[in-house]
């Protein structure tokens, strides 16, 4: 057996307990507990007065978007009272804090001091206020001019012998006009290195959708969701997630949905939702969600979708035409025939103990969906981190497509965004395999040829770094060691750079374990006001549903020596390709011309500048939402997959990660899980209580998690187990805390998407 990676210090989380403390599993979400939350936080980061106008000003049309979930804005007219949740209020109540980072600080902290505190302590500290840099062999990060950080950032760009020997990351909260310039420039330096957030959430979705109907995005729209009469929602958690969802929940219910829930825990949001906005909410009057829970084992959602189309299969043919809808399958897809044989050859009650829901539950499912063919299915990473996520997620198309619910009203796919901007930034160009018509337009717009050769995604790029293939690691937002898989392999990657940059707002565990020299960029928040070429600024982002929106900040930045992604990257191509450039960069300080560029090379953005300024923004093109399917044949595709059987031992879990509610993404805002009954604890294991008995353990006990994929031993030490209602042979534990046990070889099939929710682990008494 191989050793396990060598411990880089600072690259996890400290192996310290804080005291876990239990309370009741809670039924309901929202209500006046969430409101509490929102102002105490709000205030406690950025005071009375700026607070409360960060959030007046948070999604209104005329303020600043979200930096938290990509859930979509009201088309018609947004709450007066707030157009917010719980999150989003602390994810604006950290951007808008009055603690700010300065070199007095990073003068008393070392390095080595700061990786030894937990992620959320890190990211308690405060907005960086000015940039630093941390020479070779250096303990202390100093203050550096900006001119400085970009002429030594050039200087290693240039001296690289190739330039696919640099890795330019991306994360969801970048801007669309920082987007395209950042891979303008990427490409005109000369690489098509772009990894971005997507490779590790939503990949997969953009590979089964663009495969299946022709267009990696999802095809319905918010007022879709008031016409459903089924919503399916698989692989979820909006009540922690994507918390202004159950709004939309609550209303699509109040019209007649019926509402079916897939996971594999029973989330606290999709069970109950008090909206906050209403007499009823504030006053504790639950709203139930959920018609029909099923709880799956841990990727058992395809066995799941498997069983039920056996069962509508079997409807059908007792009433020719009454279940599926043969006139949109005969006009608008292919592989009908193939799929029905395929499906044929199961047995709906085996899938259904493969899949951990018991039969009766499947067959009450398949009686609501046999009627109706206003179906919209919604998922997120619970799907899509899996080695068999493509598939999975095209047979939830299969399912759609038999019973004709796409291109209508009311019906569609709907994979829902986790970061404000991340389908904007792919829109733009963020993608290490961009079609060769987009490299085309970019090369008859700026007059360069811009490379041909696919880039590395995130999985790829980590590996190149480790191999000594990528020297200089550049990171366009986000916390990249903390998000990625095998912790202490990425963060052998990252030390064997020359080079690492980030662009941030707070520092982060990346900032810590760094290659032989680091460099931070401080830059502007959503919320901050945006005075580029003395210019009042605002950029603009895409939502889940594919509308693009202005966005203004309100609020002074806190720091004068803070730059704006825009600024940033055009002063960055300036030091680095100087003369050669075919670009004049300083013309994109006005972001108007920015956009004009948009629009001149990425289709959709006609009258970009003016329709932006709208109030509510504009919806992009989206052929599956109107019933086109843009793939090679122009129809869309039904997909035969067989089905996926791991093999797992009877000492062995599968564990996936999860997120607390104190929690979005990498940034911990708290050590509660209010909704799941944990509090003042993030090293946890959720277990079912057979499992527990099995390995002659209890509820309390301190155990270490291992993992031996391809022959390496991967541990998590130190984590309390909790003894909580999942699945037997599943469990449960926060990310990043246990990202070290997700192996850099086990990604899924065709979107190289890490597995981190499928890691199969031993748990043994803590040594």
């Amino acid at each position: 057996m191989e050793e396990q990676p060598q411990i880089v210090p600072g690259s996890e989380n400290p192996e310290k307990l804080t005291g876990l403390k239990k309370g009741n599993i809670k039924k309901v979400a929202a209500g006046v507990p969430a409101v509490v939350s929102s102002f105490e936080k709000t205030i406690e980061e950025a005071g009375l007065t700026r607070g409360m106008k960060a959030l007046f000003n948070l999604n209104k049309k005329g303020g600043f978007d979200c930096p938290s979930c990509a859930w979509p804005d009201p088309d018609d007219e947004r709450s007066g009272i707030a157009e917010y949740c719980e999150n989003g209020a602390r994810a604006v109540a950290e951007e808008a804090t009055l603690k700010k980072l300065t070199p007095e600080f990073f003068s008393q902290n070392s390095v080595q001091d700061l990786g030894k505190l937990s992620d959320y302590e890190i990211g308690s500290k405060g907005r960086i206020a000015q940039p630093m840099f941390l020479p070779a062999g250096g303990t202390h990060y100093q203050p550096i001019k900006w001119n400085a950080a970009f002429a030594k950032i050039g200087l290693a760009l240039n001296a690289l012998p190739s330039p696919d020997e640099a890795i330019f990351y991306t994360s969801g909260r970048t801007s669309n006009e920082a987007a395209f310039l950042y891979q303008l420039f990427v490409r005109e330096f000369g690489t098509n290195n772009l990894p971005d957030c997507s490779n590790m959430c939503h990949e997969s979705s953009g590979v089964a959708l663009t495969e299946s109907v022709g267009i990696g995005k999802g095809s319905v729209t918010l007022d879709d969701f008031y016409k459903a009469e089924v919503i399916m929602i698989l692989g979820q958690n909006p009540g922690t997630n994507h918390p202004r969802m159950m709004t939309a929940l609550q209303k699509a219910k109040a019209n007649g949905a019926t509402i079916i829930s897939i996971n594999p825990l029973p989330e606290t949001g999709l069970m109950g939702f008090n909206n906050p906005q209403k007499v009823s909410g504030v006053l504790g009057i639950n709203s139930a969600l959920t018609d029909i829970f099923l709880q799956v084992k841990i990727n058992g959602d395809m066995a799941l979708l498997k069983a039920i189309e056996i069962l509508l299969l079997k409807e059908e043919l007792k009433n020719p035409g009454a279940v599926f809808d043969h006139d949109f399958i005969r006009e608008k897809t292919e592989g009908y025939d193939a799929l029905i044989e395929h499906i044929k050859t199961f047995d709906a009650e085996e899938l259904a103990q493969i899949s951990g829901v018991p039969f009766t539950k499947i067959q009450e499912t398949v009686r609501v969906l046999a009627t109706k063919n206003k179906i919209i299915t919604c998922w997120a990473m619970g799907l899509t981190q899996h080695k068999n996520a493509v598939d999975t997620i095209k047979e939830i198309v299969n399912l759609l497509l038999l019973k004709g619910s796409i291109g209508k009203p009311g019906a569609g796919t709907c994979p829902v965004r986790g970061h404000s901007n991340v389908q904007g930034d792919r829109t733009m160009g963020i993608f290490e395999k961009p079609s060769d018509k987009f490299l085309d337009d970019i090369e008859r717009n700026f007059h360069f040829a811009p490379p041909r050769k696919h880039g590395f995604d995130v999985v790829e790029s980590i590996k190149a770094m480790h191999q000594g293939k990528a020297k200089v690691f550049f990171a366009m937002g986000g916390n990249f060691l903390s998000a990625t898989p095998d912790t202490q392999f990425t963060a052998e990657a990252l030390t064997k750079c020359k080079l690492t940059v980030h662009v941030s707002t707070k520092l982060n565990r990346s900032h810590l374990v760094h290659g032989q020299e680091a460099i931070i960029l401080p830059c502007l928040g959503r919320s901050d006001v945006d005075m580029t070429n003395r210019e009042d600024q605002f950029i603009s982002c895409e939502n889940s549903m594919g509308v693009v929106q202005m966005s203004r900040g309100v609020l002074p930045p806190i720091s004068e020596h803070l730059l704006s992604e825009p600024e940033i990257i055009c002063r960055l191509a300036k030091a680095t390709l100087g003369k050669r450039s075919q670009i004049d960069w300083d013309r994109y300080l006005n972001y108007d011309v920015i956009r004009a560029d948009i629009e001149r090379t990425i289709p959709g953005f006609e009258s970009y500048n003016q329709r932006v300024r709208e109030p509510g923004g504009f919806y992009l093109p989206n052929g599956s939402r109107e019933g086109t399917f843009d793939t090679t044949t122009k129809k869309a595709q039904f997909n035969v997959a067989e089905l996926y059987k791991p093999e797992i031992s009877g000492d062995e879990l599968v564990m996936m990660t999860i997120r607390s509610h104190d929690q979005f993404n990498t940034t911990i805002y708290g050590l509660n899980d209010r909704y799941r009954g944990i509090y003042n604890e993030r090293r946890v294991i959720l277990m079912n209580e057979k499992d527990i008995a099995k390995r002659n353990l209890k509820n309390g006990d301190l155990v270490d998690l291992t993992n031996h994929f391809d022959g390496t031993e991967r541990v998590a030490r130190g984590f309390v187990i909790v003894e909580y209602p999942i699945p037997e042979g599943s469990s449960a534990t926060y990310f990043p805390e246990t990202n070290v046990l997700v192996p850099i070889n086990s990604v899924a099939e065709k979107s190289n998407t890490p597995t981190s929710k499928f890691v199969v682990i031993q748990v043994r008494p803590h040594q």
